[in-house]
């Protein structure tokens, strides 16, 4: 079988499409991945076939960071204003990272291409989100959206705008498209409108353990677990960081991921005094400038795989990334949320709800003062101690990657000789 996955985003939206690809070419399977082409590093490509797709995606990180925060308008606006220059070359991309493909696995930016694309092929999609998104629920409310107690209704109408606000979007931005590049074919259906023979079913990349089923979601809904990849390539630790680790008790471990934002060095500032005020060591790691730090007690590194670094830390602090999220999570110690955008706020009440970690801290209302009660908090609470060790043996008594790999395939034989789409409404 032949599987195209697509995906665009921050390295933390290509990094789980990789482990997915790993899994299927260890099932006997084929795959192609198209994904922004600064990742190409990446991909073995020796086993997987890479679609390098054009775009800067840090320069859409740091428009979201800036500009969009958590308003569900301003996000459509900074992806309309990143993807109109790329669209007609992204398409051309994926649509030939797709050709005799069985089946068509898409992220969320690619939830409207992916599904039409497979829809003019002829092809089952399936669409592979790392938050939870299109699938309505009263259990919780949407990621962008705050938790406040007036009931179901209102978390069901957060998803629903959610899923509208996108939609609508999608489908205007690519109007805007097609009417400069007529060649382009329309937009039909929406992947999950229920009035369609098929819904597209949907695999969630994250832990029950960390987000439990809800019970109204529809049977085509799946959570997998986490798609990690323990391959770290070639990465071995150097011996400064080894001796750093080793010099003391364990660091607390800082990162902000592909985040990118013109108020960083004002942030890794307040972060030093925290460290400073709760007499804690830090490494920080893929700050993109040198921290003045003059009492050593704060390593900086370019890169360290998360997962070896957060088993070795007191605590970990990072802005809520739903893979960041659950390495934190999987290293069985506290995580402290300083959320940007997105759905990292979402994240951050995820871990307080568990008892993983303190309150997060919304990255506007920042302080080293907060900060260092956080993690006093955190280091000194022997419940979220504990609690967090429960969480991170659930995340590893799961495999999200076969698990993925084997509803796919399942779901292949379940539709074996059908011919998709063809007849569906438009």
């Amino acid at each position: 079988m032949k599987i195209t996955l697509l995906t665009y985003g921050s390295r933390g939206d290509v990094e789980p499409f990789i482990s997915l690809a790993q899994g299927f070419i260890h099932a006997g399977h084929k795959v192609c991945l198209a994904a922004p082409n600064v990742y190409h590093s990446l991909v073995d490509s020796s086993k997987i076939d890479f679609i390098g797709l054009p775009g800067e995606p840090q320069q859409l990180v740091q428009d979201f960071v800036d500009g969009a925060g958590k308003s569900q308008c301003r996000m459509i606006l900074t992806m309309s204003k990143f993807v109109l220059p790329l669209a007609v070359r992204v398409i051309e991309e994926t649509r030939a990272a797709c050709e005799d493909a069985d089946i068509i696995i898409h992220s969320f930016l690619f939830t409207s291409a992916g599904h039409e694309i497979a829809r003019e092929m002829g092809v089952p999609d399936i669409s592979a989100q790392l938050f939870p998104v299109f699938s309505s629920t009263a259990e919780f409310p949407a990621p962008t959206f705050p938790d406040i107690p007036l009931g179901g209704l209102y978390r069901r109408i957060t998803h629903d705008i959610v899923t509208q606000t996108f939609r609508q979007g999608s489908r205007l931005l690519y109007k805007r498209v097609r009417r400069k590049n007529p060649g382009l074919p329309p937009l039909t259906s929406w992947p999950f409108d229920g009035r369609n023979e098929w819904q597209t079913p949907i695999l969630y990349g994250f832990s029950s353990h960390v987000v439990p089923r809800p019970g109204d979601w529809r049977d085509e809904a799946y959570i997998t677990g986490y798609w990690f990849s323990e391959d770290h390539g070639d990465w071995i630790p150097e011996k400064d960081l080894l001796n750093f680790i080793n010099s003391g008790p364990p660091p607390i471990s800082i990162v902000f991921g592909s985040i990118v934002t013109r108020n960083l060095e004002g942030i890794y500032k307040k972060v030093l005094e925290a460290l400073s005020l709760s007499k804690q060591r830090g490494i920080i790691v893929g700050a993109r400038h040198k921290i003045r730090d003059s009492s050593q007690a704060v390593f900086q590194a370019d890169y360290v795989p998360y997962d070896w670094l957060f088993k070795r830390s007191a605590v970990v602090i990072h802005h809520g990334g739903a893979g960041t999220t659950g390495k934190g999570l999987l290293a069985g110690v506290p995580n402290i949320v300083l959320p940007f955008t997105s759905d990292q706020p979402f994240w951050g009440r995820r871990v307080y709800a568990l008892g993983a970690g303190p309150r997060p801290i919304p990255i506007k209302n920042l302080s080293a003062g907060g900060l260092a009660a956080a993690i006093i908090a955190a280091l000194n609470n022997e419940d979220m101690g504990k609690r967090a060790k429960v969480i991170s043996e659930g995340i590893q008594g799961e495999d999200g990657v076969s698990r993925a790999v084997n509803i796919v395939e399942k779901y292949m034989k379940g539709k074996a000789g059908q011919a998709f789409y063809n007849d569906l409404p438009v």
